[in-house]
């Protein structure tokens, strides 16, 4: 039996949150904690309500500073963290974890609260502490990453020899009826989309300018669109891992409207991370404009359409004969919402990471460090995901387009 705290009470905290829930014969106790107690305390009697005898609280706590991150673990002992938070309170909360010896998750990497730049090193750098500690960190445990890393060790394990090419491909063809919303947290996804383009290719990154390449790509049970290679941070620890690629990308599909969109924010200085001053008073202009646009959290009761994430590999097979392979998963926004009452993107990135956390909290998945979830085994994570709500599919030797 496992004490669990989940920091951040967004869509993808909730959805972590209620799916453990479920699991009270794994752990004993719940405690969610994010900036906004009334937040935390929706979540938590939403679960009240469903599972009379759980024992779940809620807390207030400011993910910036460790002081504070230290004094609420040591005061609800937790054995794992879950960091649904922000990507620039990572290293905050890892800190606070070595202090109070805790187990330790994330779904996104770090990256600076000035500077519009994410990469590995930063956490990787804990390795030692957390390993000196006796602990584990497990780094990426969303879809994307997460999911799609797992997808490449399975490949990489049960059908390919070699993998030379990776193509990871993300598509949300829903529709929330909003003019413009993002759909994870606004600060991050513009700060993340707004940023140059980035791939691996014949042991160099490749830098592009944002949207430069993009090509119509097709997509199980929703069909063509168009897609762009984007710089996510996946693609830094599977090119690490597996070091036989000899191209990794990243695709993304947008609207055309709502690039335009972005360009304007971008061109009138709405994603700017350095404050300005404005009738005396200092304010980023990035963080004003996430408190003006709609909550990703709330968009799922008008949210139709589906979303398909996956990998398109091409290496030697087994018997060192040439082989494609697509292996992907699909999710509806409405049915994310029955579930869960959210968005199929806060869906899959929640439920991951809640999986990770069963086979954490099992010792299934654990070896003290710092890690990311392609150096574990995939095949429990595999076969324990659909049990969860994320079927996924397989193709072989097809047309995979990149």
């Amino acid at each position: 039996m496992s004490r669990i705290l989940i920091i951040g009470a967004g869509g993808v905290g909730a959805v972590v949150t209620k799916n453990i829930a479920k699991y009270n014969n794994i752990f004993s106790n719940i405690m969610i904690a994010s900036r906004s107690i009334a937040k935390c305390n929706a979540i938590s009697n939403s679960i009240k309500n469903l599972y009379k005898d759980i024992k779940i609280e809620a807390a207030q706590v400011n993910a910036d500073n460790t002081s504070e991150l230290i004094e609420l673990f040591r005061r609800f002992c937790p054995n794992l963290v879950i960091n649904a938070a922000l990507p620039y309170q990572d290293l905050a909360i890892m800190d606070a974890c070595i202090a109070c010896k805790v187990d330790y998750i994330d779904t996104a990497n770090y990256e600076p609260k000035d500077e519009a730049k994410f990469e590995y090193k930063w956490q990787w750098d804990y390795k030692d502490k957390f390993e000196s500690a006796g602990l584990t960190a497990i780094l990426g445990c969303g879809f994307d990453p997460g999911v799609t890393n797992v997808f490449t060790a399975y490949a990489s394990k049960h059908h390919f020899d070699k993998i030379y090419y990776l193509d990871i491909v993300d598509c949300n063809a829903g529709n929330h009826g909003k003019t413009f919303a993002t759909n994870f947290n606004s600060e991050i996804n513009i700060r993340e989309i707004t940023n140059k383009g980035k791939y691996w290719e014949n042991g160099n990154w490749i830098t592009t300018k944002p949207f430069e390449i993009h090509k119509i790509l097709n997509y199980p049970n929703i069909g063509k669109k168009e897609s762009y290679i984007i710089n996510h941070e996946e693609l830094e620890s599977l090119v690490k891992h597996f070091p036989t690629l000899k191209r990794a990308r990243f695709w993304m599909t947008f609207e055309q409207d709502y690039i335009t969109h972005l360009r304007i924010i971008k061109n009138i200085g709405m994603s700017r991370i350095d404050p300005v001053l404005y009738n005396g008073i200092e304010i980023i202009p990035i963080q004003f404009l996430k408190a003006i646009l709609p909550d990703p959290s709330q968009l799922g009761e008008n949210y139709s359409g589906e979303i398909s994430i996956g990998c398109r590999i091409r290496g030697l097979n087994k018997e060192g004969k040439e082989q494609t392979y697509y292996i992907y998963s699909n999710c509806k926004h409405q049915d994310a919402y029955k579930k869960m009452g959210v968005q199929a993107i806060s869906y899959s990135t929640g439920i991951p990471a809640s999986v990770v956390s069963i086979l954490l909290t099992k010792n299934i998945w654990r070896k003290s460090g710092v890690f990311n979830v392609e150096e574990f085994d995939p095949d429990p994570f595999m076969k324990e995901l659909p049990k969860h709500g994320l079927t996924w599919n397989e193709l072989f030797n097809i047309d995979i387009e990149v």
